[in-house]
């Protein structure tokens, strides 16, 4: 469920709502509403387009992680879906 966590991170950080998103990547909200409940797990291509579309980069979790915060578990598994 890391992308869909990424996914909603990213969502909220640029301030959108589920259906702002879905609309600005040419998809359904449900779709989206999908990926960050892990009901449907996105293609890499998918993942990185949807994040673009929140101004951010697939890689903006790793960039972004507090020193004294972040989840290491977590940088494995998203590092290898870096471009």
């Amino acid at each position: 469920m890391v992308s869909g966590d990424l996914l909603r991170e990213a969502r909220l950080r640029r301030g959108l709502t589920q259906a702002e998103l879905a609309t600005q990547a040419g998809t359904a909200r449900s779709q989206i509403s999908r990926y960050e409940r892990g009901d449907v797990v996105p293609s890499l291509e998918t993942l990185r387009r949807l994040i673009r579309s929140c101004g951010l980069e697939l890689s903006f979790r790793l960039f972004n992680a507090d020193l004294e915060d972040h989840d290491a578990a977590l940088i494995q598994q998203v590092l290898p879906l870096t471009p």
